[in-house]
């Protein structure tokens, strides 16, 4: 490793939203219970009781090596395989899974699979904070390509531009973090054209690697299309911490599609990139017991009430704020252009939220849905306070 190596040095720095939560007044403050925290998709009610009974009872050992070195474990593959070809349609089959911990772990391996030393990875932003990271370490160079401003959509024509010869992928996650907006199948079609012809003139593939975390999590009973249904080219990532609302408890899967034309060479280089990515599986537990935890969910329509009533009154308060379709986040504008100034704000009043800014969105700032009702409750008188603290009225927002 050449420690003079500019992507090396960025790869080791804390990333910006890590800084932000270890220096913000949160940090003192977290299970604090008087605060409103809408900082992050963390519970903030207590774990579904499957969740608990599963862990409980699948930790009783059935085997001597129960507890033993586990790899990508064959039942949990299955079970991967089988729920993402009943959700995508495409016949995803247990050889094409990678059982990781959790998404995070997905993301990295897909970086170190398809990475080469010096390629460029197109990310629609506003997006999930540390894929920049995880880029940087794989020696990977993070290209931005910005969503429509309008509709919040891939910019299909943007990522096209944003193409160069050292292009290796595109990160595509629907619903999004942190617009909540799903992607359609005609836009993934359109994407998918597009880079594949780009793919042909380059003479190299160029993947899509979709971050599926929220495919269970929508609103208004949506169904999330996956870029695996119109390209063969994609490595698609999921994790079970989202629709468990346990992201303490770690496990995920990249899969790989059936159809991609390298698919040998990827499916035989997966294990020792998971090895090499710091022993990169799941627990034994969690294996274990996946097929209890897989049927369960967060209450959605308990989740789409509080999207509804938060939506609805910053609405009425005078905040330009679109309703999502999916995920569990809001992303209002906020009422001036600086909003880690808002930010501060709104946490003096003990209400914490994410600024735009750490998504390359600024001048918004990130709610979490994950708030309880009564943090939301609590919140909204704040929330129009600090609004007219800044003078601001709602013609103003919306301009």
């Amino acid at each position: 490793m050449n420690d003079n190596d500019p992507t090396t040095t960025r790869s080791r720095e804390l990333p910006p939203l890590s800084r932000f939560l270890a220096e913000s007044t949160w940090a003192a403050r977290r299970g604090d219970r008087d605060i409103m925290d809408f900082m992050l998709a963390s519970p903030q009610e207590m774990p579904l009781p499957g969740v608990t009974a599963a862990l409980k009872y699948w930790s009783d050992p059935l085997t001597k090596d129960w507890f033993g070195y586990k790899g990508s474990e064959e039942p949990a593959r299955e079970l991967s395989a089988r729920t993402l070809h009943e959700r995508t349609g495409v016949p995803f089959k247990p050889d094409d899974i990678a059982m990781t911990n959790g998404a995070f772990g997905a993301l990295a391996l897909a970086f170190r699979l398809i990475g080469q030393p010096g390629a460029e990875v197109i990310v629609n932003t506003p997006a999930w904070s540390f894929y920049e990271p995880l880029l940087l370490a794989a020696g990977l160079t993070p290209v931005k390509a910005p969503v429509d401003a309008t509709t919040l959509d891939i910019d299909v024509a943007g990522v096209l531009a944003a193409v160069g010869a050292a292009t290796r992928a595109v990160i595509i996650n629907s619903p999004n973090n942190p617009t909540g907006r799903i992607y359609t199948t005609a836009t993934l079609r359109r994407l998918a054209n597009a880079i594949g012809e780009a793919a042909r003139c380059n003479g190299r593939p160029i993947y899509i690697v979709s971050d599926e975390v929220f495919a269970r999590l929508t609103f208004d009973g949506a169904r999330p299309s996956s870029p695996a249904e119109v390209y063969a080219n994609t490595l698609v990532v999921y994790s079970w911490g989202k629709q468990l609302m346990a992201p303490g408890q770690r496990i995920g899967y990249l899969a790989l599609h059936p159809e991609m034309p390298d698919l040998e060479a990827l499916r035989d280089a997966l294990f020792a990139a998971q090895l090499a990515g710091g022993f990169n599986v799941p627990s034994a537990l969690m294996q274990h017991a996946l097929p209890d935890l897989d049927p369960l969910t967060i209450d959605l329509e308990h989740l789409q009430r509080k999207r509804d009533r938060l939506v609805s009154t910053l609405g009425s308060i005078g905040y330009d704020v679109r309703s999502p379709e999916g995920a569990v986040y809001l992303l209002p504008r906020a009422p001036i252009a600086d909003d880690m100034t808002f930010a501060g704000l709104l946490a003096d009043r003990d209400l914490f939220v994410l600024p735009g800014s750490l998504f390359d969105y600024p001048g918004h700032f990130r709610l979490s849905l994950t708030a309880s009702d009564d943090m939301i409750e609590r919140s909204l008188p704040h929330f129009e306070a600090a609004l007219r603290e800044t003078g601001a009225d709602q013609a103003a927002i919306a301009s």
